[in-house]
């Protein structure tokens, strides 16, 4: 179960993390949890730069020392990386202090100064630490692609309901969410073009 929209209470526990970005504007900010890994973020890259399209990928360490290559091309074809910890780490069961060793784990090899924690769950003592040195960057809509009951089409539903100026829109570039993702990215990214949306990098 999951909220494709994040709830007002769950904001108001991270005041000062990014949810959306500015209204103003027709523009709108793809994000990708969990990569890289081989096959998947090649097929989101592939598909990227033919559209002409920059994304944010917040990387998963263990992920970046498992496929350097792949790393390495998100940064030269100019997106943007986030550190999302090492081992895909919850914040809510883990102790403080390890935690922020897991994540300084990740930016050992993914220097960035935007961070999301796994599932959005962060104790307050990790939120205030973390804070002071990233920009957390939280969401405006959840595919839900990651969701083994969720369909590729109530997916693509999800994100063409909910977007709007400044969305913060997550994917996953991840072996689970593989089916939903190369159902769903390509339609939305076409949606959004037609209807002269621009996207934008964090």
């Amino acid at each position: 179960m999951y909220l494709v929209r994040p709830p007002y209470l769950l904001k108001k526990l991270y005041p000062k993390a990014v949810w959306r970005m500015s209204a103003t504007q027709k523009i709108i900010y793809l994000t990708f949890d969990d990569g890289p890994v081989s096959e998947i973020t090649p097929w989101v890259l592939d598909l990227l730069k033919e559209k002409n399209i920059n994304a944010t990928f917040f990387c998963v360490g263990e992920n970046v020392q498992k496929n350097p290559e792949i790393f390495q091309r998100i940064k030269e074809e100019k997106h943007t990386t986030g550190n999302h910890t090492f081992n895909h780490v919850n914040g809510w069961n883990t102790h403080t202090a390890d935690y922020l060793e897991n994540v300084e784990k990740c930016a050992a090899d993914n220097p960035t100064s935007l961070f999301r924690p796994p599932y959005g769950k962060l104790k307050k003592s990790q939120y205030h630490m973390l804070g002071a040195q990233y920009s957390i960057i939280m969401w405006d809509v959840l595919s839900g692609d990651y969701d083994k009951d969720t369909t590729p089409e109530k997916c693509l539903e999800n994100v063409l309901k909910h977007v709007r100026n400044g969305s913060v829109i997550v994917f996953h570039d991840s072996y689970k969410a593989q089916k939903k993702l190369k159902y769903a990215l390509p339609r939305f990214i076409d949606w959004a073009l037609s209807r002269e949306y621009e996207f934008a990098v964090l």
